[in-house]
Formats: C-alpha cells, sequence, structure tokens
C-alpha cells in the first residue's frame, strides 16, 4: 500500500468506520474471526482489537452474537442511528439554497447535568452550529429535525430554546463567521487531504492493471476515514459566506472519485474476508456544488 502518513488512528473510530461505512448496509454484523482479520491489515493487533469491541460491546455499540459455532459482533440500534447520522453528515447532499436566515440556539443546563451539555453542544457542533457565545450556538441552516432528535435523546428540550429567521447585514454575518469558525484553518486541512490523496487518484487514472483487493480495501478505506474528520470542523457553511478559492468541494469530489474507483475491489476483499455473499451496490454519493473548478495539487494552478 502508498504509505500515507497520518497519527496513530483511535481504533474504535476504525470500527466505526467500518460498521458505517460496510457493515450497516449488509446487516450490521460480522463474524469475530473475520473482522479481526480485516483490523489486522488497518494496523490493529489482535489484543488491541478484542479489547476495543469488548468496550464497544460494554457501551451499548455493539452486541455479541453466535451463529452456530461462529461468534459475530453486531451493532445495535443505538449504534446504528449514530452511524447513520454519521453517513449523512459525510456524504448527504448540501447544496441547498441559503435564505441568508440565521439558526440561533441558547441552552443553559444546571451544573447537575454539565456531561449532559458537553454532550448537547458537542452534537450541535457535529451538525454545523458555531459557538457564538458561551450557551449560544448559530448556523446558517435550521437542520430542525437532527436538533429535535438530538434533544429528545438528550433529554434536553426544557433547557433549550430554538429561535429562527434572523436576517443579518453581510458585514455582521462575516463577523460572525470569523467568530465561529476558523475557515483558513479548515481550508489548509483541506489542502492536506488533497495532497495527500490526489497522487493516489492519479496514479490509479494510470493503472492498467488491476487492483488487490486488498489494497483497494486499504485505499478505500483510509480515504475516507482521512475525509471523516471532516463534519466535525467544517459548519459546510453555504457558498456566500465561504472565502474565494475554497477547497472542501474539490477534496469531497477527490474522494468521490477514489470510492468509485475502489468499490468494486474493497467490497470484494470485504466479501472474502468476511465470508459474506456479495455486498449490495451503495448509492453514489451525490455530487455538489461547485465554488470554483476543482484544483489538484500537481495538476497546475488555473487561478
Amino acid at each position: 500500500m502508498r504509505h500515507v502518513d497520518r497519527p496513530s488512528p483511535s481504533t474504535q473510530h476504525l470500527v466505526f468506520n467500518l460498521y458505517g461505512d460496510y457493515l450497516v448496509r449488509w446487516g450490521g454484523a460480522a463474524p469475530t474471526a473475520g473482522l479481526l482479520e480485516v483490523l489486522r491489515v488497518l494496523g490493529v493487533g489482535e489484543r488491541a482489537a478484542r479489547s476495543t469491541l469488548s468496550r464497544m460491546k460494554q457501551r451499548g455499540w455493539l452486541v455479541a452474537r453466535r451463529f452456530g459455532r461462529r461468534s459475530a459482533y453486531a451493532v445495535t440500534p443505538r449504534g446504528r442511528t449514530l452511524l447513520e447520522e454519521g453517513d449523512r453528515r459525510i456524504f448527504g447532499d448540501r447544496e441547498q439554497a441559503w435564505d441568508g436566515r440565521w439558526h440561533i440556539i441558547t441552552y443553559s443546563l444546571p451544573p447537575s447535568r454539565r456531561l449532559t451539555r458537553h454532550h448537547l453542544r458537542t452534537r450541535l457542533m457535529w451538525l454545523g452550529y458555531g459557538s457564538l457565545q458561551p450557551g449560544v450556538v448559530i448556523s446558517a441552516f435550521a437542520r430542525a429535525e437532527e436538533v429535535a432528535a438530538v434533544l429528545g435523546e438528550l433529554k434536553a428540550g426544557p433547557d433549550v430554546h430554538v429561535f429562527a429567521g434572523a436576517h443579518l447585514p453581510a458585514e455582521e454575518a462575516g463577523r460572525i463567521v470569523s467568530r465561529c469558525w476558523d475557515l483558513t484553518a479548515i481550508d489548509d486541512r483541506y489542502a492536506q487531504f488533497l495532497n495527500r490523496y490526489a497522487p493516489l487518484a492519479r496514479e490509479l487514472r494510470r493503472r492498467r492493471t488491476a487492483i488487490a483487493p486488498v489494497e483497494g480495501f486499504q485505499w478505500r478505506f483510509w480515504a475516507t476515514y482521512d475525509y471523516s474528520e471532516f463534519p466535525r470542523i467544517d459548519p459546510f457553511l453555504p457558498i456566500d459566506l465561504l472565502p474565494r478559492g475554497w477547497r472542501g468541494d474539490t477534496a469531497y469530489e477527490l474522494l468521490r472519485e477514489l470510492r468509485e474507483t475502489l468499490r468494486r475491489p474493497a467490497e470484494t476483499y470485504l466479501q472474502e474476508t468476511l465470508g459474506l455473499d456479495a455486498l449490495p451496490a451503495q448509492p453514489q454519493a451525490p455530487r455538489r456544488r461547485r465554488t470554483a473548478e476543482p484544483i489538484l495539487p500537481g495538476e497546475g494552478a488555473r487561478r
């Protein structure tokens, strides 16, 4: 596999990505032996893998099952809900026309619910809300259904107030964006992603030989895993609020190309390793609105 430098990933995050990207679409269960082998090719030793799977079971994300003599781990309904939410954030269609209105949420939870307050803030940030000041978050899009689901899950409704429809002058909108999000730093992370994976995309375009299933799985998995940080840091603002030359959409298009190119070998590897029948076809991720012509590292500047 092409060497890609990255910080040591959390084994739990690897498992979540594996289930969310592949196994949920196949019923959400995988035999333990095959699962350990898949994690091994991702660099996780058996001891660490077993320990992580056990912890995820204790925390209610996975449940152990037996199929004859084989043991397996299946995702729980709670885990499935989390994975489906993550899938929407990464691959959901964001080509939304913006009406210029901002949506504000205020919350004030008692000290006895400090942990709930932390979870609430984290989940709202995941949905694209930015912290305007303590207890106040703001978003360009309402995301009403997702917010209602979070409030219901955390039982935080009585302590939260949702305001919609604030129109602000353009200069004030700019101040809010700069206060809530460091778009320069986020754009730099997109540039790192492009520098890391654009050479792989060029190599795959030139390749004339078949891609080995295990290589295809590794490349596809790591590209998706590395991209999955962006829903945590990028609020996916409307184009009106983004700086010129924003590289977020270019990075997504690169991911989309890699995932489609490597889909068949990756699925073949999982089918063989996990002993599954052919995996169902995954829906192709939607295209998104473009802010500029794509520029991949090494392919020449056009701006």
